[in-house]
C-alpha cells in the first residue's frame, strides 16, 4: 500500500494552526517568566530563607518533581472547584506550568547558588546587607550565569510539556493539530506539521534565552570593570 502525501488541507486549517501556536507562546511567556521568578524565590527559601519557609519549600518541591504534569493539570482544573476555586482552561494551564517550572528552577537555580564562593556572602555581610539584599545583589547572578543553560533547557521542555493541555480544552497547538486530524482525515500531516512547529518553537526559544542570558552577564561584566 502506497501512502499519497497531501497537504491542500492546510489552506482551510492553517487559521487554526497560527491560533495555537499563539496560544503556546502566551502559556510559555506567562509560564517561563513567572515560573522562573517562582523559582528564584524558592532556592532563596531553601538556601539562605527562614528554616521553617525552607522546609514548606521542600515539600512543594519534592511534591512537584514527583508527580506527572497531567496529574497536576488535571488538580487544578477539576479537583480545586470542588473546593470553591474556579478558573477557565487557560488560567489553570498558566498556572500549572508556573507550579511546575518553580519547582524545578528552583532546584536548577539552588545548584548555582551553592557554587558561588563563600566570599560572596561574607562580602555582603562585611558591607552591612541584609541576606535577601546580598542575595539580590552579589549572589543571584553569578549563580544564574552558571546554570542559564540547563535553566533554558528546563524552560523548553515546560513548553513542550504544555502540548498536555489540550487535554483541558486549551486551544494550543496540539488541539489545532486534533482539531485539523479529526476533520481532513489526515493525522500523519497534522501531527508531522504540529510536530515542525515545536521543534521551530523549542530552537528559538533557545535561541532567545540564551541571547538573553548573553546581554545581562555580558552587562555584569562590563559593569564590574
Amino acid at each position: 500500500m502506497t501512502y499519497h502525501f497531501n497537504f491542500d488541507w492546510l489552506a482551510t486549517y492553517w487559521p487554526v494552526f497560527v491560533s495555537g501556536v499563539w496560544m503556546t507562546v502566551q502559556l510559555i511567556a506567562v509560564g517561563g517568566t513567572v515560573g522562573i521568578a517562582l523559582g528564584i524565590f524558592c532556592a532563596w527559601a531553601r538556601s539562605s530563607g527562614p528554616r521553617g519557609l525552607g522546609a514548606c519549600v521542600a515539600i512543594y518541591v519534592e511534591l512537584i518533581r514527583n508527580t506527572p504534569f497531567l496529574i497536576q493539570l488535571f488538580f487544578i482544573f477539576f479537583g480545586l472547584p470542588a473546593i470553591g476555586i474556579q478558573m477557565n482552561e487557560v488560567v489553570a494551564a498558566m498556572l500549572a506550568m508556573v507550579i511546575n517550572l518553580g519547582a524545578y528552577s528552583a532546584e536548577i537555580i539552588r545548584a548555582g547558588i551553592n557554587g558561588v564562593a563563600k566570599g560572596q556572602f561574607e562580602a555582603g555581610a562585611s558591607l552591612a546587607m541584609s541576606p535577601v539584599q546580598t542575595f539580590r545583589h552579589i549572589v543571584l547572578v553569578p549563580a544564574l550565569q552558571k546554570i542559564w543553560p540547563a535553566l533554558a533547557s528546563q524552560v523548553v521542555i515546560v513548553m513542550l510539556g504544555s502540548s498536555v493541555v489540550s487535554q483541558i480544552a486549551v486551544e494550543d497547538l496540539t488541539y489545532a493539530a486534533n482539531f485539523a486530524q479529526s476533520r481532513s482525515f489526515r493525522a500523519f500531516e497534522a501531527y508531522f506539521v504540529s510536530t515542525a512547529i515545536y521543534l521551530a518553537l523549542a530552537i528559538t526559544l533557545r535561541l532567545i534565552l540564551m541571547q538573553i542570558g548573553h546581554r545581562i552577564f555580558a552587562t555584569r561584566r562590563r559593569a564590574a570593570r
